[in-house]
C-alpha cells in the first residue's frame, strides 16, 4: 500500500512538472539526477576532511549544470537538495541557488547560480564566483556574477524604483574560526546581466551622518546569534544592534547583540535607515516571564495548556524549538 501511495505521488508530481512546460520524460530524468545529487549536496557539509568536500562540491556542481540543462528545468523545485538555498522573487522571472563548502575552519566558500526563466525553456545560467577573499572593501563594491560576495541567501525581498525592479537578499556568511557575517544585498539586472550591490543603503537620517554603502555587512562574535530579518508588518528589514563586549568595536569578533534594533526601510530606490526601531523601554521590574501553566495549588489549567507554544507545535507537527520568536511590537512605530 505504502509503495502505491509513493507511485501516485510521483504521477502527480510528474504531471504538475508536465503542465508548468517540462515534458514528463525530462521531469522523470531530473528526478533520477536529483536522487543523485542529494548525496553529494550533504558530502559537501558532512564529509569529513576538505579532499572529500572537494569532490562532492565539484560532482554536484557538474551535474547539477548538466541537470539544469534538461529543456524545461525552471519548472522542476529540487526541493530535496536540503543544503542548498533556493529563491524565486514573486514575479518568478529567476531563481537563486546557493551553497556553502567548508575548506578549513578558518576558509569557507560560497558557491551559487542565477538561473533566468526563458521563454522556451532552454537554459540561461549566471555561475556565481565568490571574490570576497580578494575585494578589498566589500561594503563598497559593485560587482557582476564573477565578482560575487559569497553568502546563502535565506530571504528575497522585491521592491521597485523608476519603472526597475531590486531584489534585496538577506544571506549568512561562515566567514571564519572567529566571527559569521549576514548580509543585505541588492541584486538588480542591467541588459539583461546581474548586478550585486550599489549606493542603496542610506545614513542620512542618521544623528551622526555618513556615507551611504553598496550592501551592509553584520559581522559579530561566532558564538551569537543576532536576528536579520524582513518584518512584513513594518514593512522593514530588522536587525539587533551590536556593540563590543570588550569595547574594541573595531575587533568586530567582539561584537554582541545587545536588545536594541534598527532598520532599514525603502524609500525612493534606497534602503534608509532607521537607528532605533522601538522606543519602548521595559521598566525594572517589569520584565516579562513565562505565564504559568499550573495554579498555586499545583493544578494544570487546562485552557493555557491548549495554547501554549509546545502543544501548537504538536498539533501542527513542528517540533516547537525550531519556532523562532517573532520580534515584540507593542504599538510602538519605527522613527520617522
Amino acid at each position: 500500500m505504502k509503495k502505491l501511495f509513493v507511485l501516485a505521488g510521483c504521477i502527480v508530481f510528474v504531471q504538475l512538472c508536465f503542465s508548468q512546460g517540462l515534458h514528463k520524460t525530462d521531469a522523470v530524468f531530473l528526478q533520477q539526477k536529483e536522487d543523485s545529487l542529494k548525496t553529494y549536496a550533504k558530502d559537501m557539509i558532512q564529509a569529513i576532511n576538505p579532499q572529500n568536500r572537494f569532490k562532492a562540491d565539484s560532482l554536484f556542481t557538474k551535474m547539477f549544470v548538466r541537470a539544469l540543462k534538461t529543456n524545461g528545468s525552471f519548472s522542476y523545485p529540487f526541493d530535496s537538495l536540503e543544503t542548498i538555498s533556493k529563491l524565486y522573487p514573486p514575479d518568478s522571472s529567476f531563481r537563486i541557488f546557493t551553497w556553502q563548502m567548508v575548506i578549513s575552519d578558518n576558509v569557507i566558500r560560497q558557491h551559487g547560480a542565477i538561473q533566468m526563466k526563458t521563454t522556451d525553456g532552454s537554459l540561461k545560467l549566471f555561475p556565481l564566483i565568490d571574490k570576497s577573499d580578494v575585494t578589498d572593501n566589500i561594503s563598497d563594491t559593485v560587482g557582476d556574477n564573477r565578482g560575487w560576495i559569497g553568502a546563502v541567501y535565506y530571504r528575497m525581498i522585491e521592491t521597485r524604483s523608476a519603472n526597475q525592479n531590486f531584489y534585496t537578499l538577506l544571506g549568512y556568511d561562515e566567514n571564519n574560526i572567529r566571527s559569521n557575517r549576514k548580509i543585505i544585498e541588492v541584486l538588480s539586472f542591467k541588459d539583461g546581466e546581474p548586478v550585486f550591490g550599489g549606493r542603496y543603503f542610506s545614513f542620512d537620517n542618521d544623528a551622526v551622518k555618513q556615507p551611504a554603502v553598496s550592501r551592509y555587512i553584520m559581522e559579530y562574535k561566532k558564538s551569537t546569534g543576532p536576528r536579520l530579518t524582513y518584518d512584513a508588518d513594518l514593512d522593514m528589514i530588522v536587525f539587533e544592534h551590536l556593540e563590543s563586549e570588550s569595547n574594541e568595536p573595531k575587533k568586530k569578533w567582539t561584537l554582541i547583540p545587545d536588545g536594541d534594533y534598527e532598520g532599514f526601510k525603502w524609500k525612493n530606490g534606497q534602503w534608509i535607515h532607521v537607528e532605533k526601531v522601538f522606543n519602548q523601554i521595559t521598566p525594572e521590574g517589569k520584565e516579562p516571564v513565562p505565564s504559568p501553566l499550573r495554579e498555586t495549588q499545583g493544578n494544570l489549567e487546562e485552557d493555557k495548556l491548549q495554547d501554549s507554544p509546545g502543544e501548537k507545535a504538536a498539533a501542527a507537527g513542528t517540533p516547537a524549538s525550531v519556532k523562532k520568536p517573532k520580534v515584540v511590537k507593542k504599538k510602538v512605530k519605527p522613527e520617522n
